[in-house]
């Protein structure tokens, strides 16, 4: 396993209040009948959700993410 898969999976199991809210609401092909990931390695970044059928990112931030504003 790579680094970013490893980093991912820690971050599935610690998901913030707005990616929860996110992930109910586009999970099990909700949203508009596309299949979307959480927290997912693209190369050596780690984003929120991902749709490659759609070819969609969605990256949310919020204070938990302050620290690292330029890195985002």
């Amino acid at each position: 396993r790579t680094l970013a898969s490893e980093f991912a999976r820690t971050l599935r199991k610690n998901l913030t209040d707005a990616e929860q809210f996110a992930w109910s609401r586009v999970r099990r092909l909700q949203f508009g009948g596309y299949r979307f990931r959480r927290q997912a390695p693209i190369g050596p970044f780690v984003a929120d959700f991902v749709c490659h059928e759609a070819k969609v990112v969605l990256e949310l931030d919020g204070g938990q993410h302050a620290d690292q504003v330029r890195h985002d």
